[in-house]
């Protein structure tokens, strides 16, 4: 069965960080392009970051760049969302994705993504 499982979600203060984790089983994580969205109260899911199935390519939202860093471990089939400098403008549930296509020229997208994890809270306090 073929699951992504999101890990490292809690609460944190403004400025904060938190690294979460998405571990993959069933499947061969490395054949994969990974995203994280996420999605806040009220509002629709929203592409975070991607990597490509090598980690060789990496993309982000205007809104988190410099602050987060995504990058993978096939070996331990694991894929890690850092982020730092939180804001309460990052409280969200976050999701992993895995997909087969990498866009060049523009963030992953929810239409790229073939199997989703059940997601994990973050939540920032001011």
């Amino acid at each position: 069965q073929l699951q992504l499982v999101e890990s490292g979600g809690g609460l944190v203060q403004l400025g904060g960080s938190l690294r979460l984790s998405c571990a993959a089983s069933g499947f061969a994580l490395d054949n994969y392009t990974i995203g994280w969205f996420r999605q806040a109260p009220g509002k629709e899911r929203e592409g975070v970051s991607c990597i490509s199935y090598s980690g060789g390519h990496t993309s982000y939202a205007d809104s988190v760049k410099g602050r987060f860093t995504i990058s993978r471990d096939n070996a331990k089939s694991t894929v890690y969302l850092q982020m730092n400098s939180l804001k309460p403008g990052d409280t969200a549930v976050y999701y992993c994705a895995a997909g087969r296509y990498f866009p060049v020229f523009r963030l992953c997208g929810s239409g790229d993504m073939d199997y989703w994890g059940k997601g994990a809270l973050v939540t920032v306090s001011s």
